[in-house]
């Protein structure tokens, strides 16, 4: 097993340097022309309701733009999601704590949006005739953005919801609007060097992602929850990567042979056996990646026990 002296300190000088800012503005919009098939902004809503919960009286629900017409309005001072179908309507009031924006991150400690008081972020979800007068909560925000007039255009977040008491029945929900993916998650086999036979998932709330050339393949990069992991993925010597294809991989790429490691926390593999695939891909156009989705699968070292991953970044 190798280990990567300083390299805590490097990642985070690099991604100081390029990782993408998840704030109230961001790069992509709008999606260049992609490399096979482009990525899909996603829109839509979900929730489960324990039993108990007077909101949704413990059922589960989902819509999406086929089944109820969903809109998003309000600024990132005061955001409001509405689903509405011709039988049913769901509202979700999500608010910064006053005289602050939403931004990515984890808002605790959330009281009823139109009545909070002090330094209480908001939350108020309510459907069908339905409403708290006191609400108990927390939200996360993956993702936000805004146009120029300060209107939401993009908003990924999740909630969980305590109707007139702390210990009241839970309403949890999923809220996306106009939303691409952007997520890593790992799984690690017991007796797996690099992950230590862990398993984590890592947000838009929590941590910050990037992309960088990296030969004529990728780097991609996430700092979060107290932890820091790249991911180089490469070609075989004189290809490109290919949406849609699974390359057999070691650690470097060469003739026939594509190039793949996942490293972090000071841990790293000196061989590699294992594989990947190109699942999404968006390209710029100077040819720079641009948002990338990706599996993965790496032995180190000739183990059986293998790092299991997922990579979505706007993709």
């Amino acid at each position: 097993m190798r280990t990567r002296t300083g390299w805590r300190r490097t990642l985070i000088g690099a991604l100081a340097a390029l990782t993408t800012t998840l704030g109230v503005t961001a790069a992509l919009s709008e999606p260049a022309a992609a490399a096979g098939a482009s990525p899909v902004a996603v829109t839509k809503y979900t929730h489960t309701s324990q039993a108990g919960d007077y909101i949704g009286q413990g059922a589960t629900a989902s819509y999406t733009p086929a089944t109820a017409k969903i809109t998003a309005g309000g600024t990132a001072e005061y955001v409001r999601f509405h689903v509405g179908t011709d039988s049913t309507w769901w509202d979700v009031e999500l608010a910064a704590p006053q005289g602050e924006k939403l931004h990515p991150g984890v808002y605790r400690d959330a009281e009823r949006a139109a009545f909070r008081t002090g330094r209480s972020p908001g939350l108020d979800v309510s459907g069908d005739g339905r409403g708290c007068n006191e609400v108990y909560g927390q939200f996360s925000v993956n993702q936000i953005e805004t146009d120029a007039t300060g209107a939401i255009t993009v908003l990924d977040a999740s909630y969980t919801q305590h109707c007139e008491s702390a210990a009241a029945p839970a309403l949890k929900g999923v809220v996306k609007y106009r939303a691409y993916p952007l997520s890593y998650g790992y799984t690690s086999d017991t007796g797996d060097y690099i992950g230590q036979g862990a398993a984590k998932s890592f947000t838009g709330a929590t941590s910050t992602f990037s992309v960088r050339p990296w030969g004529d393949g990728v780097a991609y990069s996430v700092s979060g929850n107290r932890e820091e992991w790249t991911a180089d993925l490469t070609p075989p010597s004189g290809e490109q990567l290919q949406v849609g294809r699974t390359y057999q991989a070691e650690r470097s790429s060469g003739d026939g042979v594509a190039g793949l490691d996942v490293y972090g926390e000071g841990r790293g593999c000196n061989q590699v056996a294992g594989q990947f695939t190109v699942t999404k891909l968006v390209r710029g156009a100077d040819g720079a990646v641009q948002a990338l989705a990706a599996t993965f699968v790496q032995h180190c070292e000739g183990a059986a026990a293998a790092l299991h991953g997922t990579i979505h970044y706007y993709a």
